[in-house]
C-alpha cells in the first residue's frame, strides 16, 4: 500500500487532500496543530504536533513515505496578511516549518515532496493594473512580493529547489491562487474574499447593505477546492518540479464577486465601500505553462463553486444561530 504524509492536514486544503488520497487507496498520516474544524479526519493516523519544533517534526516523518505534502503555514486572508501586524509570526513560523520538514524528509529518505507556495510571490509592480496583471511563472523575478507572506513563500520555493538539486529529492512546487470551497474558514478574520463576502450576503437582509474593502474594482481569480486537489496530485506525480500556477484564469472584480453571490442568494444589496487591506490591484492565474507541461488546467466556472460554497456557509450560519457557542 502506498503511504503519504500530509502536513497541515487540519486545514482546509490539507483535510480535503487527505480525503482524496484515502479514496485513492493510500495509507495516510496527517499532522497539524489542530484537527479539521468541520468534519472528522479520515487519516489512518492523525498526529497533533508542532512542526516548528524539530524533534516533533522528526517524530512524524519517521519513514520514507511515498509522497509528502507540505501545506502547513501561518496564513490567512487579506485581513491577516496585509495589515503588517502579523509579519514576524508569518515569516518565522512558516520558515521554521519548511526547514524542519525538509531536513526530516531528507533524513527519513523521502524522495517525493510537494510544497504549497502562493501567488503572493509575484511582484507588486506587475499587479497594479486591474485588467492586465502579469503572473507568468517566469515573472517572479526580479522579486518584489506584496507582503512578508509572499517573501517567505518565495524563500521557501528556493529552499525546496535547492534540496532537490543537492540531495536528489523530487520536490514539486505549486503557486496556489485563492482556493475556496465548503469547509474553508468563513469567519474570524482569516477567511478569504469568497467566504467573507458569502457570509456578509447570507447574513444581510434583502435590501440591506454589505461592506466591501476598497473600491471593489480590484480583480482576482478564485479556484474551487476540488480542482486545487486535482492539480496538486497531477503536479506531484509528474516529472516537472515547477513552480506552476494552480489557479483559475477567470478574473473577476470584488464588486463582481459580490454581485455573483447576491444573484446566487436572490438578494439585492447595496455595496458600501470602506477602507481596509486589499493587496494588489489585479491578479489572476496565468495557466499557459501548466497546460503546456501537464496538459491540464482548471476549467470549472467560478459561479458553480460559489453556489456550492454559499449554500454551505448559509448552513453554518443557521447552525450557529440555532446553537450559539
Amino acid at each position: 500500500m502506498r503511504t503519504a504524509l500530509v502536513c497541515g492536514a487540519g486545514g482546509f486544503i490539507g483535510s480535503r487532500l487527505v480525503k482524496r488520497l484515502k479514496a485513492d487507496g493510500f495509507w495516510l498520516r496527517g499532522v497539524d496543530l489542530k484537527f479539521p474544524e468541520f468534519s472528522a479526519t479520515v487519516a489512518d493516523e492523525f498526529v497533533l504536533a508542532d512542526l516548528r519544533d524539530r524533534k516533533e517534526c522528526l517524530a512524524v516523518v519517521d519513514r520514507p513515505f511515498d509522497e509528502v505534502y507540505q501545506l502547513a503555514a501561518d496564513m490567512g486572508g487579506a485581513g491577516y496578511i496585509f495589515t503588517g501586524d502579523h509579519d514576524a509570526d508569518i515569516m518565522s513560523n512558516s520558515a521554521a516549518i519548511n526547514l524542519n520538514v525538509l531536513h526530516a524528509c531528507r533524513q527519513a529518505g523521502v524522495r517525493r515532496i510537494f510544497y504549497a507556495s502562493s501567488a503572493c510571490i509575484y511582484p507588486l509592480h506587475n499587479q497594479e493594473r486591474i485588467d492586465h496583471p502579469i503572473t507568468s511563472e517566469s515573472s517572479a523575478y526580479p522579486a518584489a512580493p506584496d507582503s512578508e507572506y509572499g517573501w517567505e513563500k518565495l524563500f521557501s520555493e528556493r529552499l525546496y529547489l535547492s534540496f532537490a538539486r543537492n540531495f536528489g529529492m523530487a520536490c514539486r512546487i505549486a503557486r496556489y491562487h485563492n482556493i475556496f470551497g465548503p469547509e474553508g474558514t468563513w469567519r474570524g478574520g482569516r477567511e478569504k474574499a469568497p467566504a467573507a463576502i458569502a457570509r456578509k450576503v447570507a447574513e444581510a437582509p434583502n435590501g440591506g447593505a454589505i461592506e466591501i474593502w476598497g473600491d471593489g474594482r480590484q480583480t482576482r481569480s478564485f479556484l474551487f477546492i476540488d480542482e486545487c486537489i486535482e492539480g496538486t496530485l497531477r503536479l506531484t506525480r509528474s516529472e516537472f518540479s515547477g513552480p506552476f500556477n494552480i489557479g483559475s484564469d477567470e478574473m473577476v472584480s470584488i464588486n463582481g464577486l459580490a454581485a455573483m453571490l447576491m444573484e446566487i442568494a436572490g438578494k439585492q444589496l447595496e455595496l458600501k465601500h470602506v477602507s481596509g487591506p486589499i493587496g494588489v490591484r489585479g491578479r489572476t492565474s496565468d495557466n499557459r505553462l501548466i497546460k503546456e507541461r501537464l496538459g491540464w488546467a482548471p476549467a470549472e466556472p467560478l459561479r458553480a463553486g460559489l453556489s456550492v460554497t454559499y449554500g454551505w456557509i448559509q448552513q453554518q450560519i443557521q447552525t450557529v444561530e440555532a446553537f450559539p457557542p
